[in-house]
């Protein structure tokens, strides 16, 4: 590939800070390139600059990396800025982003980049494990090998503290692997959903599909040699907190349904939000001789070419799913129970152009810098127009007035999207403020609307019947293949697992009516050495990543056990009153946030109104809390 065309695909704003790296002329954060200030989900790669400069950015590139001989060789430089101290760091992500960075994004944007490592380490070398210990048959039990649960054994090994993973598939990916109908795909730009530890050079689309981003978890398997520490086909049906012992006797059921038991020092659920799909019964639902599927159980063997289709549900994976299906069904009849805020996003299906691609793979920092990029723009800067403004005049369409011009923005997007099929309009635009339920990207979601063989029915069910489905107004529509796309059980988590603490205490009765809670979403007082990842109230509803997540989680709990070796404690158990504070934190922050408004009803809040799936504070704000654990927080032994 010729160097000046690699360059000419290249987003200057990440360029510019590539120049500054490799040849540390101060030019290069001189007003003259300093890129423009761009709010879009997916900036423009130009960053405003006119054609004289973006030329010499370009040039000044090539030049640099063929020694001004474009006929040459590429021979890259070494970087001459490769440790930025704090405050000239923070100066560069805010010369790249057009605005001020806060001072206390940089630590955790230094970590983020490899200049520094939060990690947790040994003060010396690891202790030696005290005798008590040997008759314990692990280490660590992690439950799940999907992002939290990789990352964390990724980071165990670092230590070299010994673990194994008990994972009920046959391959690793979590919700990856299992979630895999058609259109499946994240919603987060990759090059930010994915390991900071691991980048991806070659990711062949901005946002990826489902089978791409399950082979980076695959690749990241083989290349952190994770298999050999995993139990695949294997689940965990309960485990009971031995106090005499200090340990968890934890029972095990095989492929084979063979049941056996082992016992661990410390037991970690990585079992995330998204594991347990949503049982949706209908009066009828056995009289029907089609099939009936759940999106995230989806069958190898189902083919919908020329299938009338009945899809329940508008959500996330309605919305990747219909405009999939559509062009090969026979009819698509999407049935609606209420309104979605879907916003428009350019680049959603954009695919890598290969000389980007090469510029991730051969220019140091492109990647790292393209990666912040993303990050500014998918994470904590939504949250501050989320908040209520008791002075705003219109509290029930919108939070603020930010808020109301984001409902102007994506009202307008239905409106001109729906022309083709006017009547549709006042059905699709919702009545709750945008973002009060998780905000959708279109995937020609309302393009696929307007085809002549896809029905939009708003019509709440009354049964299935035995070819098709029955509304409340007495119509029925003929159906092969009933698809459920309703969503996932968020609010029993690591309560499913049959974890039973300190005097006989079930973590389902502790979690009792919906109510999950942990300090910092892991810990629970009664349960020592017990973690729970992506647990309650860490799932990233302003944006984000969920890989982010992960990664924070586990160099936390990796803290937590050198924490633990390191002063010779035995068990490691959050005291109540951590934990009581720490709701009470969420509950009140919650309640001036827009997943409180009483017109939204989402996932996110249970039957007695508490918000239990979404952080109510910003990444910054978790990762310093998660940064090292507080050693008076807990109870130990």
């Amino acid at each position: 590939m010729r160097i000046d065309d690699a360059i000419e695909a290249a987003d200057l704003r990440v360029l510019v800070l590539c120049l500054y790296h490799l040849t540390g002329d101060e030019r290069w954060l001189s007003e003259r390139f300093a890129p423009a200030r761009d709010v879009r989900l997916v900036a423009e790669p130009d960053a405003g600059f006119d054609d004289e400069t973006r030329a010499e950015i370009r040039a000044a590139a090539v030049d640099l990396l063929t020694g001004g001989d474009r006929d040459r060789t590429v021979t890259v430089p070494e970087p001459v800025i490769t440790d930025p101290d704090p405050d000239r760091f923070r100066e560069m992500t805010s010369f790249c982003l057009g605005e001020p960075v806060p001072e206390e994004y940089v630590p955790m944007m230094l970590d983020d980049f490899g200049f520094t490592s939060e990690d947790a380490r040994w003060a010396t070398e690891r202790p030696a494990p005290p005798p008590e210990k040997s008759d314990v048959d692990h280490e660590v039990v992690i439950v799940g090998a999907g992002v939290s649960g990789m990352c964390l054994g990724i980071k165990l090994d670092r230590l070299d503290i010994p673990y194994t993973i008990i994972e009920k598939n046959p391959e690793v990916g979590g919700t990856w692997y299992e979630n895999r109908y058609p259109g499946c795909g994240v919603d987060t730009p990759n090059h930010f959903y994915s390991y900071s530890f691991a980048p991806n050079p070659a990711w062949r689309h901005y946002f990826s599909p489902r089978d791409e981003l399950h082979d980076y978890l695959d690749d990241c398997a083989t290349a952190f040699d994770l298999r050999s520490r995993i139990r695949f086909s294997t689940t965990m049906t309960s485990a009971r907190w031995e106090d005499d012992a200090s340990q968890w006797r934890v029972t095990l059921v095989d492929e084979a349904g063979s049941t056996s038991e082992t016992t661990t020092r410390i037991l970690v659920s990585a079992t995330g939000h998204f594991n347990q799909p949503m049982a949706a019964r209908f009066p009828g639902d056995d009289d029907f001789r089609g099939r009936i599927v759940h999106t995230a159980r989806w069958p190898d063997d189902l083919d919908l070419t020329d299938a009338e289709v009945a899809v329940i549900g508008t959500g996330a994976s309605s919305v990747q799913l219909v405009p999939t299906i559509a062009p090969v069904a026979k009819r698509v009849t999407v049935y609606q129970r209420t309104p979605q805020w879907v916003r428009p996003t350019e680049h959603y299906n954009g695919v890598v152009d290969p000389r980007s691609r090469w510029l991730f793979a051969n220019l140091p920092f492109y990647g790292k810098w393209y990666r912040f990029a993303q990050f500014w723009r998918y994470g904590d800067g939504l949250l501050r127009y989320l908040q209520r403004d008791p002075d705003w005049p219109h509290p029930e369409r919108a939070m603020n007035r930010v808020n109301d011009r984001h409902r102007a923005e994506m009202t307008d997007h239905i409106v001109e999207s729906l022309a083709p099929k006017p009547e549709l309009i006042d059905v699709c635009i919702p009545s709750y403020p945008p973002f009060g339920k998780r905000i959708l990207l279109d995937n020609d979601w309302y393009g696929t609307l307007c085809r002549p063989d896809v029905d939009l029915v708003t019509e709440p069910i009354e049964r299935f019947e035995a070819d098709g489905i029955r509304t409340t107004d007495g119509h029925r529509r003929a159906a092969d293949v009933i698809v459920l796309a309703t969503g996932f059980t968020v609010t029993t988590l690591a309560a499913r697992l049959n974890i039973v603490g300190r005097d006989g205490l079930d973590l389902a009765e502790d979690w009792a009516d919906d109510n999950p809670t942990a300090y910092l979403g892991m810990t629970v007082p009664r349960f020592p050495n017990l973690f729970v990842m992506y647990g309650p109230n860490t799932n990233l509803g302003h944006g984000g990543s969920g890989m982010w997540v992960g990664e924070t989680q586990a160099r936390y709990i990796a803290h937590c056990l050198t924490m633990m070796e390191e002063r010779g404690w035995t068990t490691l158990e959050v005291r109540p009153d951590r934990r009581r504070d720490y709701t009470a934190e969420i509950d009140a922050a919650h309640a001036e946030l827009i997943w409180a408004h009483p017109g939204t009803n989402t996932y996110y809040r249970n039957a007695n109104g508490q918000v239990r799936s979404p952080m109510p504070f910003r990444m910054v704000d978790y990762w310093h809390r998660t940064r090292r654990p507080d050693p008076d927080d807990f109870l130990v032994g």
